[in-house]
């Protein structure tokens, strides 16, 4: 099974569950300050504040076997169509303009539009820019679901997904989740995608 993965896919994987067992394996070593911390300080003098390397390595945080098993679940579910789509190379690139764009996202959020103090952490951004560009480059691919245990379309699962996070986002009746960093993953990515494809119209063709 973990052959059949691709090169940056295996990659991600690999570095989530390493940084995941780190944390395990030694409690006392302090990485607060790689996740994402809004811009909203709660006065305490020990809180790390924001520094801009946090829009990435928060991407590599999890705060329980739930967490990472469920993001890297959706990672190995989706990951490799979406690099054999993409090539390696770009999906390095869309992956962490998901990631940065749900970051950023989420620092708006919490920090003008509900101001919030505390931190994101989480590969999730990430993971619904994936869920977008396989959507879109293969929306007739069926997909079984645990719960409820029933098969549909990849198109409606993405659409039903976006719409869900939107309506817990704004109605904010989940708390501790990042919903508005997952709709910020998935519009980073949708704005990626539509740079390639002009870009793509611009570029004469070679002879």
């Amino acid at each position: 099974m973990f052959r059949e993965l691709t090169p940056a896919v295996r990659v991600l994987l690999l570095a989530n569950c390493a940084v995941f067992g780190v944390m395990l394996l030694l409690p006392q070593l302090d990485l607060d300050g790689f996740a994402l911390w809004s811009l909203v300080g709660d006065g305490a003098p020990d809180t790390p504040s924001f520094e801009p390397w946090q829009l990435v390595t928060y991407a590599f945080l999890h705060e329980g076997w739930l967490h990472l098993l469920t993001n890297m679940w959706a990672l190995y579910m989706f990951g490799p169509g979406c690099e054999r789509i993409l090539g390696s190379q770009r999906f390095w690139i869309y992956y962490f303009v998901c990631v940065v764009g749900a970051g950023l996202v989420q620092l708006v959020v919490t920090g003008y539009v509900r101001p919030t103090p505390g931190a994101t952490i989480g590969a999730s951004g990430g993971i619904f820019g994936l869920l977008l560009l396989f959507g879109l480059a293969r929306p007739h691919d069926r997909i079984m679901l645990l719960v409820p245990p029933i098969p549909m379309p990849v198109w409606v699962f993405v659409t039903l997904y976006g719409v869900l996070e939107l309506t817990l986002g704004v109605t904010g009746s989940q708390q501790g989740v990042a919903h508005f960093a997952h709709l910020g993953g998935m519009a980073a990515g949708y704005l990626l995608i539509l740079f390639w494809r002009w870009q793509r119209r611009r570029t004469p063709p070679r002879y």
